[in-house]
C-alpha cells in the first residue's frame, strides 16, 4: 500500500485557508479512519477484580447517601479509552451499582438501554414500567429504552449488580438524556412466569399485550437449569450457551448489545474465534481463566484468572479462549457483546 501525503507537507498558507472555511484535507488521516485489513481498536483487554472493588463500592455507601447519587455506582472504565470516557468498549457501559437496605433509587427513564446481571445479596427489586421484578443472584433483568425503572430493597444486606449499557452508543449519537419520574404503581403479572417454559408462550386469544419487551427478568435459576438440561442432552456441544431473546419474536433482549450465559464443563477449555464485536465477560458462579490473544500489531495477548463475580473485556476481532479453573464442576459465566448492533449494521464479521 502506498504512502499518502502528510498535513507537514501542505503549505502553511494553505492549511490556514482550510481552517478558515471549516475544512480538513482526508488523505493525510486517510489510513488513520480506513486501516488495511483490521480496524483500529482503542478497547484493551481489562479485568476487574471483584473482591478489589467490593470495599470501595461498600466505603461509597457510607461516604454518598443516595439522595446524594440517585444511583450508586462506580464505573468500570476501559484504560484504553481513558477513565473519563466511561467506556468498557466502543459501544458498551458497565458498571457496578450498590444498594443498601431500605433505600429507593428513584424512578427515571433515559434513551440508552440497559440490563442489570445481580452479583451479590437479596431482598432488592427493579420496577420496570409498574412490573416489580425480584433481584436474586445471576438475575437478568431488563431496563430497556424509554421505560420507567426505580430501584428498591426490603431486605437486611447490601445487595450489588452489575449495569451493563450501550450508552457510549447513544451518547456519541448525542442522543442520551434521562428524565425524572415519581415512584411508580406496581401491576400484577410478571413476564419471567408467562414465559417461564421454552415453546410455550401464552396464547393471545384477545391480542398480544403490545409490550415490546414482554420479559424483563430472566431469572437465574432458570438459566441455569436450561444450560445443564443443554449439556446433558449435547454430550458432543463444545459450547453450551444460551442467548437471552424476546420469548415472542425470537430476536434478542434488547436491541443493541446482546446476553448470553455458557456453562463451562470441569476443567474445559473453549476458544472462541476473532468476531467483529467488542465481549465482556462477567463469572456467576465458578471460576474462570481468560486468554485473549493479540488483537493486530499494537494489541499484545492478555490473561486473566476470574474468580466469582470478577468481570474483564476483550476487544472486538479478537480471538478469546475460556478455561474452567474448577475440575470438579462447571462454571457459568454471563456475556454481553455488541452483536445486535454490528449485525444491524452490517459490519458483522466472524474470522475464525
Amino acid at each position: 500500500m502506498h504512502e499518502l501525503g502528510r498535513l507537514e507537507d501542505l503549505p502553511a498558507d494553505y492549511l490556514d485557508s482550510l481552517t478558515a472555511q471549516n475544512l480538513v484535507p482526508l488523505w493525510p488521516s486517510l489510513r488513520a479512519v480506513l486501516p488495511p485489513g483490521v480496524p483500529t481498536r482503542r478497547t484493551q483487554p481489562t479485568h476487574w477484580s471483584y473482591e478489589a472493588l467490593r470495599p470501595l463500592l461498600m466505603r461509597a455507601g457510607d461516604l454518598t447517601p443516595m439522595e446524594k447519587a440517585e444511583r450508586r455506582v462506580l464505573v468500570l472504565a476501559n484504560p484504553g479509552h481513558g477513565l473519563e470516557a466511561m467506556k468498557a468498549s466502543a459501544a458498551m457501559y458497565l458498571g457496578m451499582q450498590l444498594l443498601l437496605p431500605g433505600e429507593w433509587a428513584p424512578s427515571h427513564r433515559h434513551t440508552p438501554n440497559a440490563v442489570r446481571m445481580v452479583v451479590e445479596g437479596e431482598g432488592a427489586w427493579t420496577t420496570v414500567d409498574g412490573e416489580k421484578c425480584p433481584m436474586a443472584r445471576g438475575d437478568l433483568i431488563l431496563t430497556p429504552t424509554g421505560l420507567w425503572h426505580e430501584h428498591g430493597h426490603d431486605g437486611t444486606g447490601p445487595v450489588v449488580w452489575l449495569d451493563v449499557l450501550d450508552l457510549p452508543l447513544v451518547y456519541f449519537l448525542e442522543a442520551s438524556y434521562a428524565i425524572e419520574g415519581q415512584r411508580q404503581v406496581q401491576h400484577p403479572g410478571r413476564g419471567d412466569r408467562a414465559y417461564a417454559r421454552g415453546g410455550l408462550a401464552p396464547t393471545p386469544v384477545f391480542g398480544r399485550s403490545g409490550k415490546a419487551y414482554p420479559m424483563l427478568r430472566y431469572p437465574w435459576a432458570e438459566a441455569k437449569a436450561a444450560l445443564q438440561a443443554l449439556a446433558e442432552d449435547r454430550p458432543d456441544l463444545d459450547a453450551v450457551q444460551i442467548t437471552y431473546v424476546n420469548p415472542e419474536t425470537g430476536a434478542d433482549a434488547e436491541n443493541i448489545l446482546g446476553f448470553y450465559a455458557l456453562m463451562l464443563r470441569p476443567g474445559q477449555t473453549l476458544r472462541l474465534p476473532a468476531r467483529s464485536p467488542a465481549q465482556v465477560f462477567h463469572v456467576i458462579e465458578g471460576a474462570a481463566a481468560v486468554a485473549v490473544e493479540a488483537s493486530g500489531p499494537a494489541g499484545a495477548p492478555a490473561r486473566f484468572d476470574l474468580a466469582e463475580a470478577d468481570t474483564c473485556c476483550a476487544p472486538g476481532y479478537t480471538a478469546v479462549t475460556l478455561t474452567n479453573a474448577r475440575a470438579d464442576a462447571p462454571s457459568f459465566v454471563f456475556i454481553a457483546d455488541e452483536s445486535p448492533l454490528h449485525r444491524k449494521l452490517g459490519v458483522y464479521e466472524e474470522r475464525g
